[in-house]
């Protein structure tokens, strides 16, 4: 039997348009985040889905309710969706933090798979949680197609999972702009999942997009241009 997993990253948010770092933080989807949510609600209307989790983080639960809307359907909200625990960097502009945590942002950028949050959660931790979460949804809607709307960083651990690589190779999982869809078969007699799409947001139009229209997403572009074009 084959479920298949319709993962969404929530909408374009304030800490997002704002850099801020926003784990915990409920903070809400901006205008052109209202639009992203219309936009992706579009994309899935004729897609067969049977039902619908999301964090419970308003960012998260505002995208869901556009696609709920369309697809006539109820959302579940969970805890266990939410994003990392960022404890102390909570709140806090992108700019300060390799400036007052240089070590803690240093594992962040390049290790990843090490990283605690101060006051906050590791990433093996969340990766736990994140995982425990879908296998739980999983089981009780065997068969079925699930939309499941959560956070960049989730979707990052959750795609180590998925491609069944380690969280060591978390740097190679890009991050996913503001409602791309990800698509995701788990056939339970091989125990194996297959992704069919990864972080795709071709319903939105380059000025609809978010971090592709942000510095700090050409400056990780450039450099991987330069690693590969030496």
């Amino acid at each position: 039997m084959v479920t298949r997993l319709i993962v969404v990253r929530h909408a374009e948010a304030e800490g997002n348009l704002n850099r801020l770092f926003h784990g915990w933080t409920d903070s809400e989807i901006t205008e052109k985040g209202h639009r992203q949510a219309e936009l992706v609600a579009k994309r899935l209307k004729d897609m067969k889905i049977d039902v619908i989790y999301s964090s419970s983080l308003k960012r998260a639960v505002q995208t869901a309710s556009y696609i709920a809307r369309v697809k006539g359907l109820p959302i579940i909200t969970s805890d266990k969706l939410k994003e990392i625990n960022g404890g102390e960097w909570e709140n806090m502009p992108w700019e300060v933090l390799p400036v007052k945590w240089p070590e803690e942002y240093d594992s962040w950028e390049n290790k990843p798979y090490a990283h605690r949050m101060p006051g906050g959660e590791c990433m093996r931790e969340f990766q736990e949680r994140i995982v425990k979460e879908f296998e739980h949804i999983i089981n009780n809607n065997k068969g079925k197609n699930i939309c499941v709307v959560t956070h960049g960083t989730a979707i990052r651990t959750l795609m180590c999972h998925f491609h069944g690589c380690r969280l060591e190779d978390m740097n190679n999982i890009p991050w996913c702009d503001n409602t791309a869809v990800t698509i995701v078969d788990y056939d339970d007699e091989e125990g194996k999942f297959k992704v069919i799409v990864e972080g795709d947001n071709s319903h939105l139009s380059k000025d609809m997009k978010t971090i592709e229209n942000q510095d700090w997403w050409q400056e990780i572009m450039n450099r991987t241009d330069k690693d590969r074009n030496p």
